[in-house]
Parts: structure tokens; C-alpha cells; sequence
């Protein structure tokens, strides 16, 4: 996630420290459009930061959110 991360264009960070603080908050606020991924990828999660890009995370447990990957829809494959 650090490393994908790293690449985030500058003018995505201010969409993503707003959807940061939504998600601090509660993980499917409606506002973050969180879904759950099908397929190969049917155990994790992933929530808008902006149009076209999303955070895929899994939860290890009730407490515990693992944020996985970040990026534009290429994400999912």
C-alpha cells in the first residue's frame, strides 16, 4: 500500500485525506461508496477517494482494517 501510495498524484491527496477522516470515522459511510470485490478478490473491500480512484482493504477482524492497494480501477486486476 506505502509503495502505491507514493505514487498518488499530489492533486488526489486532498480527496484522500477527506476520505481518510470519513473512514476513520466508519468504513461504509455512504459518502466513501464502499463495496465489497468479487472474484478472486471477494474477501476485500474498496472505497472512492475521488472519481477514479479507490482504496482496496480487508478486515483482519472487528477491529483491525488492512488497507491493501490503492489506484484507479486497474486496482482490481
Amino acid at each position: 500500500f506505502i509503495k502505491a501510495l507514493k505514487k498518488l498524484p499530489k492533486e488526489q491527496l486532498k480527496f484522500l485525506r477527506r476520505q481518510e477522516h470519513i473512514f476513520n470515522e466508519n468504513i461504509f459511510d455512504p459518502r466513501l461508496k464502499t463495496h465489497k470485490l468479487k472474484g478472486e478478490l471477494r474477501d476485500f473491500y474498496a472505497f472512492s477517494i475521488s472519481y477514479h480512484w479507490r482504496i482496496v482493504f480487508h478486515l483482519e477482524d472487528k477491529e483491525v482494517v488492512v488497507l491493501d492497494n490503492i489506484g484507479t480501477h486497474k486496482v482490481y486486476k
